[in-house]
Parts: structure tokens; sequence; C-alpha cells
């Protein structure tokens, strides 16, 4: 309950650290499950808050999407929380936060989609965000 109470958390997370603590992986996950009856573990709840803060973070849907697989949510879930999120006016935002002048030069150029391939986004909206590299 401690854990609940200071985020969301999905089910196979809650499963993981039930057991890391010694508890039996079939107590967990049936504790677990009681707890998603009772609506006080929901992984669609979970997966709207990550997803909130991921944005946030300036992080891209690549990324976003591994971290809430390596957390047990499968697309189907997340598919609802990353539509209509545009994903351009978040790679510019992380572009404008972490760099205040537009690219110099090719090599500038390059350091920054390197920088924004690594949050997570996908090339064709690291070309849309950066625009045309220096000549």
């Amino acid at each position: 309950m401690r854990l609940l109470a200071r985020r969301e958390h999905s089910r196979v997370e809650l499963a993981r650290k039930l057991e890391a603590k010694g508890h039996d992986s079939e107590v967990a996950k049936q504790v677990v499950g009681e707890l998603a009856c009772q609506g006080l573990q929901s992984d669609r709840r979970f997966t709207d808050a990550f997803v909130r803060s991921r944005i946030g973070r300036g992080q891209g849907e690549r990324k976003i999407r591994a971290d809430l697989h390596a957390r047990g949510i499968d697309d189907t879930t997340a598919d609802p929380f990353m539509a209509d999120i545009s994903w351009i006016e978040i790679a510019t935002e992380a572009l404008h936060k972490r760099f205040s002048e537009p690219p110099a030069d090719l090599n500038e150029w390059a350091r920054r989609a390197r920088f924004l391939t690594g949050r997570g986004f996908p090339s064709d909206i690291v070309a849309t965000a950066l625009g045309d590299a220096p000549r």
C-alpha cells in the first residue's frame, strides 16, 4: 500500500517489488490482482501519469514506449495516451530548453540531432524540429 501511496505503479512493477522483498511470485501476483480489483492499482492510470511525466521531461515516443514495455505495459494500453500528441512540438521544446541558439555549423546540427534521437524521437521528427542543416 505504501508503494501505491507515493505514485502509480504498473502491475508488473508491483509484482517485481513484492518478489524482491521476498514474497512468493504467485502470492505477489494474487495481491496485485486484488489491488487492481479494488481499484487501488490501475495500469491505465499508471500509463497516463507516466506518459505525462515523460513528455514533461522532453522525451520522445520511442523512449516512452520502451520504458512502458519495461514496466509491463503493452502498446494496446499505451496507444490512447500517446495519440493526439504533437511530438514535433515536444522535440522543439526540448531543443529550446537545451540549446539557446540555432546550430552554427553541421557538427552542431548533428550534435542536436543525436540529442533528440537519444531522447527517443524518430529521424523524421528530428529533421523537422531542427530544420535544414547549415552549410
